[in-house]
């Protein structure tokens, strides 16, 4: 018989919900009943509390049928799963690891104080042909162990639903109007009144989006930045390999026109620069030695790519020019697209031209940071 107190302490531990890996279910009421209190768990021994059931042992049994490190929360299902369905399956030092990651992960989750609470702000485009919207589940997960979801719905901002694709100048007029009209109404009210006090971003767009997304943003919001991998795809930040190195390579020629290579998911030959602005055109570089398109792991790697850009933009600037004009070709992470308008300072910074690229015709301006920008290689860009 399982005591009041081992109960109390073993619902407290799992947070009321099946330790199962991958269910987490719930397991005080019946939401279609509406019957509140009704408590459809199950006290699970991993050890049988008699020597007959499920992992059962004629010493150990008697001794842990009241101890709360060898029961386990579940819900019907997968009660039924570990003492019947499937009891060979489930051996004891199985079951004692998965009660072991769920209950570390709920004092995890429980131990965040108060004032890690951010906003989740979702924020989604149409890439080529393709949608991807960002789910919910894998960002909240993200977020942890050092932030908490202040709210149970996230902010959005959704641009996926347009009939024209990337590829068309029409898109691009459209979406950056739409991403500045979502912005104001939905969080840069909220950042001024100081109802939203910290942002957690996650979000899949073109890059060009991005980049507007992160200058809406400035550097002044407290904003945490978030990249999705893909290999397994989740949005945590990752310590498990070295450092990124960044390399400046500054151009061989001046001129007041200037080109800047963001080369961190994907090398990008001069010819393509050339072919959009001709042969003539100072090329700069910021990369990193090998680049990849899964590149950006620690957190600390965006942090040296701010300081990497910050140091290129003020270098770029001194040495062509405060009336320069500088022509951005990104192939970055999510997170550096959206750095990149971030660390971009309107008053200080030269005008940047944003270029986007399509397989069938290459780099194009999509979009321009800068009202007083008019160069013919950018027709078809959207003046900010």
């Amino acid at each position: 018989m399982v005591s009041t107190k081992t109960r109390t302490i073993l619902w407290a531990r799992a947070a009321g919900r099946c330790q199962y890996p991958g269910c987490n279910k719930p397991l005080i009421g019946d939401l279609l009943s509406g019957e509140v209190d009704a408590n459809s768990a199950y006290v699970a021994h991993v050890v049988a509390e008699t020597p007959g059931g499920p992992r059962g042992d004629s010493i150990r049994s008697p001794l842990l049928a009241d101890d709360p490190s060898n029961l386990m929360l579940l819900c019907d299902t997968h009660h039924r799963v570990i003492d019947r369905d499937a009891a060979d399956d489930h051996p004891e030092a199985i079951l004692l690891g998965m009660k072991a990651q769920h209950e570390a992960r709920i004092e995890a989750i429980t131990g965040i104080s108060d004032d890690r609470r951010s906003h989740m702000l979702l924020f989604g485009a149409r890439v080529g042909e393709h949608e991807y919207p960002v789910r919910y589940d894998l960002a909240a997960e993200g977020m942890l162990p050092n932030r908490y979801p202040a709210e149970r719905q996230p902010i959005q901002i959704d641009l996926a639903r347009l009939a024209f694709d990337d590829g068309e100048p029409e898109y691009w007029n459209l979406q950056v109007a739409n991403l500045r009209r979502q912005f104001d109404a939905k969080v840069r009210d909220r950042l001024r009144s100081g109802d939203v006090g910290h942002l957690s971003l996650f979000a899949l767009a073109p890059q060009p989006l991005l980049i507007e997304l992160g200058r809406l943003l400035s550097d002044i919001a407290g904003v945490t930045v978030h990249q999705l991998h893909r290999e397994p795809q989740d949005w945590r930040w990752r310590n498990d390999r070295p450092p990124v190195a960044y390399v400046v390579r500054e151009a061989m020629s001046g001129g007041k026109e200037v080109a800047l290579k963001l080369a961190l998911s994907a090398t990008i030959t001069d010819d393509r620069i050339t072919s959009v602005l001709g042969h003539d055109i100072p090329i700069w570089e910021l990369t990193t030695p090998a680049p990849h398109n899964d590149i950006m792991h620690k957190a600390g790697d965006l942090s040296g790519f701010r300081s990497a850009l910050r140091g290129a933009l003020d270098r770029i600037k001194a040495v062509h020019g405060q009336d320069a004009v500088l022509h951005v070709f990104p192939a970055v992470p999510i997170s550096a697209a959206v750095e990149v308008g971030r660390v971009w300072m309107p008053k200080a910074d030269l005008p940047l031209i944003i270029y986007d690229q399509r397989r069938e015709s290459g780099f194009r301006a999509r979009v321009a940071l800068g009202t007083t920008i008019s160069v013919s290689p950018v027709k078809e860009a959207v003046h900010v």
